[in-house]
Order: C-alpha cells, then sequence, then structure tokens
C-alpha cells in the first residue's frame, strides 16, 4: 500500500467530519432549547391572561432571541421602550385623524421616518427601540383604522404582551444559566490586547505595517464595543465592567495611533533617549501588566519634563511625546481588562462613539418612506384585502433593514426567510396540528421550526435567514385559544410576506441606493467637516474623537476599492485626515490651559492662530517657541509644553505630506 493511501482519511473519519461540521454545537442546542422554551411559556402565560394578541409574546421572545444574557437584557430594555412610546404615538395619532385616514396614513410614514433617522445616530439596541417605536404604530394604529375606539386596547394588549416575552425570556434565561456576555467579551478583550501588542511589536522593532494592517487591528478591536455596552445590566457591578471595557477598547485604538507615530517621530530623530524610550515601550508589547506599564508612564514622563527643561529639539520632544501616550494606554487598556474580569471600577470610564453620515441616515429615512407610501397606494388603489396587514409588514421589514449595516444582505435574507416561514408554518398549522385543539401537542410542533432557525441564525452567512424564520413564523401561525384554521386567511397572509419581502428586495436596490463610492465620498466629507472643527478649536475630548475617528475609518476601510494601490493610498490618507483632526482637538486643549498663564499666552495665541491658518511653517515656528519656552518652568508646565509641541509638529507634518490632498479639500495650506 501506497503512502499516500496510508495518510488518506477513512470513510469513518471523512463521515465524522462531515457530522462535525453540519451537527450544531452543544451551546447551539442549549441556545435553542432556551429560545423554544421561552416561547412556549410566553405563549402560555399570554394564553391564560387572555390576551387577544397572545402570539406577539411569542414574536417577541423570538426578536428577543440573543445567545448571550447581556445582549438579551440590554434589547428587551429597549423594545419595552420603544414598545411603550409607540402605543402613545398610536393613540395620540389616532385621536387627531381617525376621521382622515390619507392624514392618518401621511402621519404614521412620517414618525415611522423619523424614528428610521433617528436610528441612524444610535448604536446597537438603542437604534432598535427607536426603530422599534416606528413601526409599533404601524402595528397598533394601522390594524384598528377602521374601529379606532378599540386602538387603546390593543396598544394595552400589545404592551403586555412585550411585557410577558420579556419576562419569558429572562426567566429562561436566568434559570439555565445561560452564556454572560461579559465572560465571552474577557476572552475576545484578551485576544484583542494580544493582536495590538503583536502590531505594537512589529510597528516598533520593524517599521510601520501599514495603514491596511492598522484597519484589520481597528475591525478586530472595533468588534466589541456592542457587548461592551450590553453587559452593564448583567450584575450589580455590571456597569464597572462596561466602563472597563470601554476604556480598554478605547486605549487599543490609542496604542495602535501612537505606536505608528512613535516609530516615524523615532527614525526622524535618532537619539539615545528616543532610542531608550523605544525600547521600553517594545518591553511592554511583552509585559503588559498594569503595573510595569503605569512605572513606564511615570519614567518616560520624568524623562519627557527633562528633556524639554534641558531644551531639546522638537523631533526629540515628539518621539517621547508618543512613548508617553503609548505606555498610558497601554495601561489603560489593561486596567479595562481588569476591571471587566473583577467587576472594580477601572481608572476611566469614556465613551465610544460610532460615525454616522447624515447623508446615509436621511436617505434610508426616505427609503422606507417611499416604500410604505407606494405599497400602501398600490394596494388601496387594487382594494386587496388585508391591506392592514401588508402594511404592518412592510413597515417592520423595511425598519429592521435600516439598521443593518447591510440592507440588501438582510433583503436577500428576507427573501428567502419569508417564504421558508410561510412554509413551515402551513405544515404545521395544516398537516402537524390538523384541526386539533391542545398546548401540549403546539409546544411540540413548533420545536424543529424553532431549533432550525436559532441554528440559522448562529451562523453569520444565513443569519437573516435565521432571523426571519424565527420571528415571521409565529406571525403567520397565530397561536390563539381555540386555534383556527382557516386556510383562506392563511395563505392571504403567506402571499402579503412574500410581497413584503420582494418589496423590500426592490426598495433597497432601486430607491435611493447607496454605492460604495457614495459611502466614501460621505466619509471624507464627514471627516473633512470634522476636520474643519478641529482647527478651528471645536474639535472636542480627544479621547471621544480618536473612538469616532477609528469608526469612520473602519467604514472607510469596509467601502474603499480592492484595488490594492487605490485602496492603499485612500487609507493612508484617511488615516492622515484622523491623526491630524486629533491632533489639532489635543493642542487646541492644551494651548487653551497654557493661555491662563501670562508667561505663555502670546506663544500659545501665536500656535492656535497658526493650526486655524493650516500654516506648516508657522505651527513649526509656534512648537519651537513654546518649547523653548519650557526651561525654568514647572514640571506640569514642561508636561502641558510638550504636549502642544508635540501635536504641532503633528500637524505640521501631516500638511507637508498631505497639503495636496488637503488642498482638494478645500483647506488653505500655507
Amino acid at each position: 500500500m501506497s503512502e499516500a493511501a496510508q495518510g488518506a482519511p477513512s470513510l469513518l473519519e471523512r463521515s465524522l467530519a462531515f457530522a462535525d461540521r453540519v451537527v450544531p454545537p452543544p451551546s447551539a442546542w442549549a441556545f435553542a432549547l432556551r429560545i423554544w422554551l421561552a416561547m412556549v411559556l410566553a405563549l402560555y402565560a399570554a394564553f391564560w391572561l387572555q390576551l387577544e394578541g397572545a402570539s406577539s409574546a411569542m414574536v417577541c421572545v423570538a426578536i428577543l432571541a440573543q445567545p448571550k444574557r447581556g445582549q438579551a437584557l440590554s434589547k428587551a430594555l429597549y423594545r419595552f421602550v420603544g414598545t411603550l412610546v409607540g402605543a402613545v404615538v398610536a393613540i395620540v395619532l389616532i385621536a387627531l385623524f381617525a376621521q382622515d385616514r390619507v392624514l392618518l396614513l401621511v402621519s404614521l410614514a412620517t414618525w415611522l421616518m423619523l424614528c428610521v433617522f433617528t436610528a441612524h445616530f444610535l448604536q446597537d439596541t438603542r437604534a432598535y427601540g427607536a426603530m422599534l417605536s416606528g413601526y409599533t404604530v404601524a402595528i397598533i394604529a394601522i390594524a384598528h383604522i377602521d374601529a379606532p375606539l378599540g386602538v387603546f386596547d390593543a396598544a394595552v394588549d400589545r404592551v403586555a404582551a412585550i411585557a410577558i416575552g420579556i419576562v419569558a425570556i429572562t426567566f429562561i434565561n436566568d434559570a439555565s444559566a445561560s452564556p454572560s456576555t461579559w465572560r465571552a467579551l474577557r476572552g475576545t478583550l484578551d485576544g484583542a490586547i494580544a493582536a495590538t501588542r503583536a502590531f505594537a511589536r512589529d510597528t516598533l522593532a520593524a517599521g510601520d505595517p501599514g495603514s491596511e494592517r492598522a484597519s484589520a487591528l481597528i475591525r478586530r478591536i472595533a468588534v466589541m464595543r456592542g457587548d461592551a455596552s450590553a453587559i452593564a445590566g448583567e450584575l450589580d457591578d455590571g456597569p464597572n465592567r462596561a466602563a472597563g471595557a470601554r476604556s480598554a477598547i478605547a486605549a487599543l485604538y490609542a496604542m495602535a495611533a501612537a505606536a505608528r507615530a512613535l516609530t516615524a517621530a523615532a527614525d526622524r530623530a535618532p537619539g539615545p533617549t528616543v532610542a531608550e524610550a523605544r525600547a521600553l515601550c517594545l518591553d511592554l508589547t511583552r509585559d503588559g501588566s498594569r503595573e510595569a506599564a503605569l512605572r513606564a508612564t511615570k519614567r518616560l514622563r520624568d524623562g519627557l519634563a527633562d528633556t524639554v527643561g534641558r531644551g531639546a529639539g522638537l523631533g526629540e520632544v515628539l518621539a517621547l511625546q508618543r512613548a508617553v501616550d503609548f505606555a498610558r494606554n497601554a495601561a489603560f487598556a489593561q486596567d479595562g481588562a481588569e476591571a471587566l474580569a473583577t467587576g472594580d471600577r477601572p481608572l476611566r470610564d469614556v465613551p465610544l462613539p460610532t460615525h454616522r453620515d447624515f447623508p446615509v441616515a436621511l436617505r434610508g429615512a426616505a427609503r422606507v418612506g417611499i416604500a410604505f407610501g407606494a405599497t400602501a397606494l398600490l394596494l388601496i388603489f387594487a382594494g386587496w384585502p388585508a391591506t392592514s396587514f401588508a402594511l404592518v409588514q412592510v413597515a417592520a421589514t423595511c425598519a429592521l433593514s435600516s439598521i443593518t449595516p447591510d440592507p440588501k444582505a438582510f433583503a436577500r435574507g428576507v427573501l428567502i426567510g419569508m417564504p421558508l416561514a410561510a412554509l413551515c408554518a402551513g405544515i404545521v398549522l395544516f398537516g402537524l396540528l390538523a384541526g386539533v385543539q391542545g398546548f401540549p401537542l403546539l409546544a411540540i410542533a413548533i420545536a424543529p421550526v424553532v431549533f432550525t432557525a436559532c441554528f440559522l441564525s448562529l451562523n453569520p452567512p444565513t443569519f437573516g435567514v435565521g432571523f426571519i424564520l424565527l420571528v415571521f413564523f409565529p406571525v403567520l401561525l397565530s397561536p390563539s385559544n381555540p386555534q383556527t384554521y382557516d386556510p383562506g386567511t392563511f395563505f392571504a397572509n403567506a402571499l402579503l410576506v412574500v410581497m413584503a419581502a420582494l418589496i423590500l428586495f426592490v426598495t433597497v436596490r432601486v430607491v435611493l441606493p447607496i454605492s460604495a463610492a457614495r459611502h466614501r465620498a460621505f466619509a471624507l466629507d464627514s471627516a473633512r467637516r470634522a476636520l474643519v472643527d478641529a482647527l478651528a478649536g471645536e474639535g472636542g475630548d480627544a479621547t471621544t474623537r480618536t473612538s469616532l475617528n477609528s469608526d469612520r475609518l473602519l467604514q472607510f476601510a469596509q467601502w474603499s476599492s480592492r484595488s490594492g494601490a487605490v485602496r492603499t493610498a485612500s487609507l493612508d490618507r484617511a488615516f492622515d485626515l484622523a491623526r491630524m483632526e486629533a491632533a489639532a482637538a489635543r493642542a487646541h486643549a492644551e494651548l487653551r490651559d497654557l493661555a491662563d498663564d501670562p508667561a505663555l499666552a502670546r506663544e500659545a495665541e501665536a500656535a492656535r492662530r497658526a493650526i486655524m491658518a493650516v500654516d506648516r511653517r508657522a505651527m513649526t515656528a509656534a512648537a519651537d517657541a513654546l518649547l523653548a519656552a519650557g526651561p525654568g518652568t514647572e514640571r506640569s508646565t514642561r508636561l502641558s509644553l510638550a504636549r502642544a509641541a508635540s501635536d504641532l509638529a503633528t500637524l505640521a507634518n501631516v500638511a507637508a505630506t498631505q497639503g495636496r490632498f488637503l488642498r482638494r479639500l478645500g483647506f488653505e495650506v500655507a
């Protein structure tokens, strides 16, 4: 027998490998079991309370289906708030426009657009809550457009069903000890810290690896933001753990930027002091304890203060300041990781804002409004029965697509998931149940569909299909007590949800589509406006700007060309704009403080004028003048001078290397 034949896997080994790829892991089975139990419990409680919309409790559990406890709790909170707001608005709109259906539909569309527009500027579950308050109005008001007197009871019934669904899934998650978000995030954060240290180690030892690798690192760090905001409600010390996670994430962004800046500055200003600082930072990439980082920060600050005190040059000060920035953020990163693990209060609590483009939000809201209005006109003129049900589905699916990162991919999932949900609901209703009344049989009959939907939702490529199947299967099944079996109504509803899927699929491609080039243009224009504000002294907190810029860079990288040379040049410009904006925000903050010192007021004012004029020679001269005033001043003043001068140097360097690009953006670079 040949060596190749001996090394080939056996039939049993191939079968086991195939089963390992196909059969879901135990964690997926546990997740599916929890969701099924919660859906059954919510439906039973709604039946027991004799709610008219009992199936809404079941649908609520499906929407809140999250593999981790903190994610479900966070989404549940904003779902309840969004439902309350939507219920109140529905009652108000019916009270105002019950006698005029045209005005009622217009007001509904306007409210839906407003909620979708607002959701674009919020994050994670807060965006979901804003969007939900929009289509909740459609669920309550449109369904009772012919019976306005029943809207209050419908609103109360809807809120009660949502509350039951939230209680059910929370109880099942707690009783079954579902995975905690903070535990999963701890492993992810440790991996991101290790990756950032490796990036910094390679950068400091071998040179800048480039913007492509930096954007890949940002992508790895950014995925933790959602979980960081979801863990606050998991435990009593959840706010401390959440603050620690946010602090660590912000620090990792800054560590990557500081490592690149330190390497560039050290190459331009070689010397024993700079080499020692570089070696000290390199050591921090191996020994990353908080104590080591704090010791290194103190040592580097002392060295920086002494360097300014002896009248060192701008290049050396710039390199030492970036070394201080790296060590300081290394300490924050490790402190945040420890706070996440222990629940102790971290050294700081910082927000993690995300970048959103106003034109994208406006187009998303307009797209939802156009789809809703066009569907209403089409169905009304066609005289289609059950128009209210169709409008609710169009409003819900279009609103849901508006808060997803890729609406087109979500629309594809809806187009597949809707017919699948209709097929499964038909099989269960007319095949398995077949006219039988009995809750135990209903609970058993829905289990295979719920488990399949959960498995699909845990797989990123099939998430959209699984989510739609899990949510719209109970919508179409519409369990009631007693259960109704009306084939005509069922097939009409199935046809309408499939039609809603087709409308969404066409809408995201035809109505105000946004190409990758347009996305890049929007992001670039946003960066330009942010830089204008920063140069004028209105840039805000530098730490917040770093997080915002990192998110903008991440989105810019996602929409950038796949061509190597073009993509690299675009990313380099985007990173330089972000570096310039952050430096301008920090410099203005330091110069405002230095201006309070009469001995430094003139130099600080000259530096601020140079920044506003984007005059690189004047910025370099202002930095030199600030450092010249350093000898003889107090230690804290010398450190402030170093921070201001280093940021002025950064601004001058970017203005020199990207002068042509800045002029294309409308800046008058001198």
